[in-house]
């Protein structure tokens, strides 16, 4: 089939286009970078540059493809230490671009990359821009079969607890205790797209992934060992000490304030309450595997 992915080849997208190269599959990578190119076509893609603001780019490159993969970040909204940048806006934009190409494209089969807490558009924060995306894309015409993929918190996440070790020597938050939560490599994101990718698709469909299921403090002792800090405390901190803390270092206002109110939700249950009704087969990545990846990029990260 040929297929088109947007996203590059970061942690998620690197990993589906060797699976679906090997495969067989002609795959499109678009990338706001040129750099990028040659990485792609090393690994049997071809590349198209060009930017997710542009609806004219994307119609062109969607243009023949079998199925496209949908995705959105918040790095491709800006940097987060930009003041000026609403983040919700700019990705709810490219929300738009995305349902014009699609349309103008002919493209009748979709994968969205989402998020989990995308079925709500209540309490959980920054992350409400997947929601807002899912309903744009909801307004295709009915004949455009659509699969919505919502992982969960997802590994590399846990790199940002970096700093706060190395500065307090504990991971600082506003949730945290015994209570077991799921996260996701994205390895297994990549497997569960790739699989999507080759199943039928029929109507509008929602699919969860998860590869692990730990609490706050399992996480700190997995990570603690895996650096040589068994003693390693998840610190629990108020909401406004929180949003203090990333004000301090310089964190545009919205995201500052979104992320606060998404690992609120975390701590609440909000994020997780369609997920639960829904839960998926867990992945093969677990955060053993996850812990020794934390451990090289610890003691690589200067202070």
């Amino acid at each position: 089939m040929n297929i088109v992915l947007t996203g590059s080849i970061g942690n998620i997208g690197k990993p589906l286009t060797k699976e679906l190269v090997q495969k067989g599959h002609s795959v499109t990578v678009i990338s706001s970078n040129e750099e990028r190119k040659s990485s792609i076509e090393a690994l049997g893609a071809k590349a198209a540059i060009g930017s997710m603001f542009d609806a004219e780019f994307l119609t062109e490159t969607f243009t023949g493809a079998d199925i496209v993969y949908l995705m959105e970040t918040m790095e491709a909204a800006g940097d987060m230490f930009d003041k000026s940048i609403d983040f919700i806006g700019k990705i709810i934009e490219i929300g738009h671009h995305y349902k014009t190409a699609v349309e103008r494209s002919g493209v009748k089969k979709i994968i969205h990359l989402s998020s989990i807490g995308a079925h709500t558009d209540k309490g959980t924060g920054i992350i409400v821009f997947h929601h807002h995306v899912e309903q744009i894309l909801k307004q295709l015409p009915d004949d455009i079969a659509i699969k919505f993929i919502r992982p969960v918190g997802i590994y590399f996440n846990m790199f940002s607890f970096i700093p706060t070790i190395k500065n307090k020597g504990a991971i600082v938050s506003n949730w945290g205790g015994d209570q077991k939560e799921s996260w996701v490599s994205p390895l297994d994101i990549a497997d569960a797209v790739a699989e999507e990718i080759e199943k039928p698709f029929m109507g509008r469909e929602v699919h969860y992934v998860a590869s692990d299921e730990v609490s706050p403090n399992e996480i700190a002792k997995a990570l603690g060992e895996s650096i040589g800090k068994a003693d390693l405390e998840w610190k629990v901190i108020s909401d406004q000490e929180l949003l203090e803390n990333w004000l301090h270092i310089g964190f545009n206002e919205q995201v500052a304030k979104g992320f606060v109110e998404t690992q609120a939700s975390q701590g609440s249950g909000i994020l997780y309450e369609d997920y639960y009704q829904h839960q998926p087969v867990l992945g093969k990545v677990k955060l053993a595997d996850f812990a020794k990846e934390f451990a090289v990029a610890y003691h690589n990260e200067e202070m």
